[in-house]
């Protein structure tokens, strides 16, 4: 019985495995973990995979949840920061305006408006109803006759206030041009500072009515309204005399406009910061010329040796005696009364501290206007010392001054690219379309690309200046650049020592853009000619490497580019690949068996012959015994 149970149990266990072994999800007959799934290699990788990506994705949407919480946060802080310092500013601003307000109040112009409404109509015939302070011509001439008005207050009033000029005959001439100085002045502020556009919030405004009025609340109208109000009038009252105009010098903010404009639009602005620092010199002079002689009238005329004595020209001696006191020359008469000590030291002490600024800013002026010149001759003299340390000969030395030379005096500069940088994109962008875009467009490569392609091209482009006589590139060296010429002409030359001249290029021609476009492999973008410049030659060059940097943003005119790329390369007969020829096979590829040398030739023939008469003496032996046998 218990043999039979036993066969019983076995026969069961024996039916189970069966079935285990046919469904690998089929439970043993003891208490296991349940079974994994078995998977294919490449299902498990790829399931793996498909965890780990979400596992990162979900870390990544996390950090980007908690850095977008973070920048939100951020954001809030700074709007909550720049809002209150936007508070403080405008309580600032309404505070100021207060002030203002106690001082000079708001001035009403509505009965203006109506009386000059017809004047300002006919002038918006020939002004245009707003004008651009900065750019506009017209004004920045307007200006010239502010600032001339200007000076002959600031100079001609304070003469005539210190010197003796006003009589019966030259009082009738000095109103007539006090009233066209002051007829400049009404002009100016009726009818051209209202049309000045202003920027406010980013936008340029070109609107009549909010240019009016934004001059109008300036401090600068409330100015000028104060240096126009006719205290001349008082001259009907009282004595003649240009005490009453005096109001006109705080108008100083025409003059430094004028001077600022002007410096933008003229080419060399550094000789209008020479010309303006000395007219303050001279200014200086003339208010101490003004100063010395009223002293004089003060202690009396010829009363001492030190006062003016009262011969020749006023104006001239006491000038004369200006400069020599203010620039401290010397030989000066001693001041005797102790005014006149006192007034000799303070023109010492002024005239130290005024022309030592003067100069000061002089100097800066000139420094600043040959900066450029100064950097060129360093620069120059830095390679030329370098050439002598290393003994360059004494050909490539002159090559190399006859380089920077001509570089200079062509361009104003060494390298274009170091003002370029400083520039912002919109301005490069704008001089180099100018310049070149038109020249790119003609070229039978580029014809159908984009066109933001073409300007991303145009930023890489570098200048390069070639000598007379300088290989531009060699037949057979490898092309990695295309070529413009900007100035000047280069020519294809080949034969003899390259004496023939097969063409010459001249500005706006292209040449090399092949080359561009030519694989490497198997000196496929190898020069097929000599190209040399003709005088001095301006090139712009593109390398392949900027080019095909630029292309990986521009799949399309990639692809435009290559199918061109093999219709040029076909039109103009391109070099067979070394590939497309019939390859060698077998021992073929190590060439022809080089010859055995003569010595080991006579060693192998002395071989063979005693090699030779051992055999012989061999057949000779066993010959004679057979014949004995």
């Amino acid at each position: 019985d218990t043999i039979r149970y036993l066969a019983k149990r076995l026969k069961e266990r024996t039916e189970i495995l069966k079935e285990k072994a046919i469904d690998p999800y089929a439970t043993s007959p003891e208490v296991t973990p349940p079974v994994t799934p078995i998977l294919r290699k490449d299902d498990y990788i790829r399931l793996k995979e498909e965890e780990r990506v979400a596992k990162e994705e979900a870390e990544k949407k996390k950090a980007e949840e908690a850095a977008k919480k973070a920048e939100e946060k951020k954001k809030k802080d700074e709007e909550k920061r720049l809002e209150a310092e936007k508070k403080a500013e405008e309580e600032r601003l309404a505070e100021e305006a207060k002030r203002k307000e106690r001082i000079l109040p708001e001035i009403s112009c509505s009965c203006f408006d109506v009386l000059f409404h017809p004047v300002e109509e006919k002038m918006d015939v020939f002004l245009g109803t707003t004008i651009d302070p900065f750019t506009d011509r017209r004004y920045i001439s307007w200006l010239s006759f502010v600032a001339l008005a200007y000076n002959y207050n600031v100079w001609f009033c304070s003469a005539r206030l210190a010197f003796p000029y006003h009589g019966e005959t030259a009082n009738r001439y000095w109103i007539f041009l006090d009233i066209l100085s002051d007829i400049v002045n009404v002009i100016d502020i009726v009818v051209w500072q209202p049309r000045l556009q202003f920027v406010k919030a980013g936008d340029i405004i070109k609107d009549r009515a909010l240019t009016k009025v934004h001059y109008r609340k300036s401090q600068r109208f409330k100015t000028d309204i104060i240096s126009i109000l006719p205290f001349d009038l008082l001259c009907l009252y009282f004595e003649f005399s240009s005490l009453y105009r005096l109001n006109r010098f705080i108008r100083i903010d025409s003059f430094f406009e004028f001077s600022d404009r002007l410096e933008s639009v003229m080419a060399k602005a550094y000789i209008w910061r020479v010309a303006r620092t000395t007219g303050y010199l001279l200014y200086m002079l003339h208010l101490n010329a003004c100063a010395y002689y009223v002293a004089s009238v003060h202690q009396g005329l010829a009363t001492t040796t030190w006062v003016y004595d009262g011969n020749g020209t006023a104006y001239l001696r006491c000038y004369y005696f200006a400069v020599r006191s203010l620039i401290n020359i010397g030989g000066l008469p001693e001041p005797v009364t102790t005014f006149e000590i006192s007034f000799q030291m303070a023109n010492f002490f002024i005239g130290v501290f005024v022309f030592s600024s003067l100069i000061g800013q002089m100097r800066d002026v000139i420094g600043a206007a040959t900066a450029a010149q100064t950097y060129f001759r360093a620069s120059m003299d830095g390679c030329v010392a370098y050439m002598n340390t290393y003994t360059i000969p004494k050909l490539v030395q002159n090559r190399v001054r006859t380089w920077y030379n001509y570089t200079w005096a062509a361009q104003g500069m060494l390298d274009e690219s170091e003002l370029l940088d400083k520039m912002p994109l919109v301005m490069r962008i704008a001089i180099a379309v100018d310049v070149n875009l038109a020249t790119f467009q003609k070229i039978a490569l580029f014809q159908g690309c984009d066109q933001q392609m073409l300007v991303d091209m145009l930023l890489r482009l570098k200048s390069i200046i070639y000598l007379p006589g300088d290989f531009v590139v060699k037949k057979g060296d490898i092309g990695k650049e295309m070529y413009i010429i900007k100035s000047g002409a280069v020519q294809v030359v080949g034969g003899p020592n390259n004496s023939i001249v097969f063409v010459t290029l001249k500005a706006g021609s292209v040449f090399g853009e092949i080359s561009l476009l030519q694989s490497a492999k198997d000196g496929g973008n190898r020069r097929t000619a000599n190209v040399k410049a003709h005088g001095f030659a301006n090139l712009f060059v593109l390398e392949k490497k900027d080019l095909f940097d630029i292309l990986v943003h521009y799949p399309e005119s990639e692809k435009v580019l290559a199918r061109k790329g093999r219709k040029l390369i076909k039109a103009k007969g391109a070099v067979p690949a070394k590939g497309n020829e019939e390859k060698q096979k077998g021992l073929a590829l190590f060439g022809p068996k080089p010859p055995t040398p003569k010595l080991l030739r006579a060693f192998a023939n002395l071989k063979k012959l005693k090699v030779n008469v051992m055999w012989g003496s061999v057949f000779c032996c066993r010959l004679f015994k057979s014949i004995d046998g």
